[in-house]
């Protein structure tokens, strides 16, 4: 296997002057860096990621905090992510946050601060515990998508615009008994984007006077978890709502499969919207505020590069794309 002593023995130059063409940290002349750059090619030279570590105090490696990829979102976010690392030559290196309490503190307290990254994109961390502010006791870049300080940079839909959205578009179809559905009983344990789409929800609700019919139900961000909430909320037929938003089209398709099985046409009989437009929102006709986690991961990607180039500019909150899109899950109430 070649060394850099190899390269810059053929190319004529001196080791740390490969380095330096090889790296393109330090200047060296065109001349220099062809001659080098070819000198790798003919001997088939791959740079040591610890050795260029050692040389330039960078790990080329990003930590990745987030939540389980079994949800699409996340799923997507992360493909997002990947892509724009790889492309840059960048490592990934991918913490699932768990839901225990004790192996969750364990991870912000012990486990992060001892790893070596270059950066960290920290996606679904909870606010009330402080971890955000624990990230930026590590000293590194730092990008967030959701909760934000003055220390951090972000990338998020508005949540409670996109909730407040499809609120509205339930309310001006005619609808008064809107229920929400998602996320723990304990409004403490909510997710900063779920806690700002149930903010959302009875924010459209107060202004149009119809904060007494608000109703939310407790589920997991699932489709399983939708359809148990839902079937509990429709199998009462006197206190049925005429209409569910569900906290993500997971839920909101989990209220669809729920209604089907209970003979509740929909949307003649029930209305419902969700947020993400999921890969399977098509499928089930389903009226969502679409957005673009893909992107979204993109645009971390760019956020923490910028950062960790130029540790000393402005820190960006980036507001994503996102729409409604009205398919036939959405009607007037009967």
């Amino acid at each position: 296997m070649s060394t850099i002593a190899d390269v810059a023995a053929r190319a004529g130059v001196s080791k740390a002057t490969a380095s330096r063409a090889l790296s393109g940290r330090g200047y060296v002349s065109d001349d220099t860096r062809l001659r080098v750059t070819d000198a790798a090619r003919d001997l088939s030279y791959v740079a040591h990621s610890s050795a260029t570590s050692l040389a330039t105090g960078r790990t080329q490696t990003v930590g990745v905090i987030m939540p389980p990829i079994g949800r699409w979102f996340f799923a997507e976010l992360l493909a997002g992510i990947q892509e724009s690392l790889f492309a840059l030559d960048y490592e990934l290196s991918l913490y699932g946050v768990p839901e225990d309490a004790d192996t969750r503190e364990r991870l912000f307290e012990h486990v992060l601060p001892r790893r070596r990254f270059d950066g960290i994109i920290a996606v679904g961390i909870q606010p009330s515990a402080r971890e955000l502010e624990r990230l930026h006791l590590t000293g590194r870049p730092l990008v967030s998508f959701g909760p934000h300080s003055e220390e951090s940079s972000a990338v998020s839909i508005d949540d409670a615009a996109a909730a407040r959205i499809a609120t509205e578009h339930l309310i001006e179809l005619g609808h008064t008994a809107i229920a929400f559905v998602g996320g723990p009983a304990d409004a403490a344990e909510l997710s900063f984007g779920d806690a700002r789409r149930l903010e959302g929800y009875h924010d459209a609700l107060r202004a149009a006077g119809l904060s007494a019919h608000a109703r939310v139900a407790s589920a997991a961000p699932t489709m399983p978890g939708g359809y148990a909430a839902a079937a509990g909320l429709l199998g009462d037929r006197r206190n049925r709502p005429t209409a569910i938003f569900g906290v993500c089209d997971e839920v909101a398709i989990g209220a669809v499969i729920a209604a089907r099985r209970l003979g509740i046409a929909v949307p003649t009989e029930l209305s419902v919207v969700g947020i993400d437009d999921h890969e399977h929102a098509e499928m089930f006709a389903l009226t969502t505020i679409g957005q673009f986690p893909r992107e979204q991961g993109h645009e971390a990607v760019r956020l923490l590069t910028h950062r960790m180039s130029h540790p000393d500019a402005p820190l960006e909150q980036v507001a994503a794309a996102s729409a409604l899109v009205v398919r036939s899950s959405t009607a007037a109430p009967r």
